[in-house]
């Protein structure tokens, strides 16, 4: 462990663990906490750090009592860490897919905008088409209606 620019080792105590060395080692997991101001709750890699070295002593504690129930311990540990690992890249994983979406559908919505400007522009355009229809068909009426009085009339001038 490097502190300070300083490499420290430390040596395993072959002397078994009693209740006071665990009080102490969660007393000193607390001041830890507190001096390198672990939050409490979500994910803080300074707490996730201090108590995976809390949990490899009393490991090492386990173990100097019982081979047995230390070897297990590390096995478990070792599980928890493939599966800890496992939901972080299926995590990331889930991300990244949520990016990857978010971009189609904002990609998706500019192409939307897009039809939407080209559809409204193309409606216009059929609008002014139906009002030029309309006064084109208003003034044939208007024509047939004047060419009809006219041969009604040239019609009633001839009966005289």
């Amino acid at each position: 462990m490097i502190e300070n620019n300083q490499l420290w080792v430390r040596y395993v105590s072959p002397t078994p663990a009693t209740s006071a060395d665990v009080t102490n080692l969660r007393k000193d997991l607390e001041k830890k906490l507190e001096s390198m101001e672990a939050r409490d709750s979500g994910i803080c890699p300074v707490r996730e750090e201090l108590y995976v070295q809390c949990f490899d002593e009393l490991i090492r504690q386990i173990t100097i009592n019982c081979a047995e129930r230390g070897y297990l311990l590390v096995r478990v540990r070792d599980e928890v860490r493939m599966f800890k690992g496992a939901l972080q890249q299926l995590y990331d994983s889930s991300i990244a897919y949520g990016m990857k979406k978010a971009l189609i559908a904002d990609q998706s919505k500019s192409e939307m905008a897009d039809r939407i400007k080209a559809l409204e522009k193309e409606n216009k355009e059929l609008v002014k088409l139906i009002e030029e229809l309309d006064d084109n068909a208003e003034e044939i009426v208007r024509k047939d209606a004047e060419e009809r009085a006219v041969v009604i009339e040239d019609h009633e001038e001839m009966k005289r």
